[in-house]
């Protein structure tokens, strides 16, 4: 399994842990992309430069 995975699965599980009430659904996609974004980080897909402007070109 991959780190994007590895990230997905622990935001999930960690977003639904830490739920409570009406917004259990909202806390639990929040914290599901956030594990999303730091595997795609890990494996080398995402380039945070990129998305905050500085690239590797300056």
């Amino acid at each position: 399994m991959g780190w994007t995975r590895t990230g997905l699965l622990a935001g999930l599980v960690l977003g639904v842990a830490a739920s409570v009430g009406f917004t259990a659904f909202l806390v639990t996609v929040a914290l599901g992309v956030v594990g999303l974004v730091v595997g795609r980080v890990l494996d080398g897909d995402l380039d945070l430069g990129d998305l905050l402007g500085r690239g590797r070109d300056r």
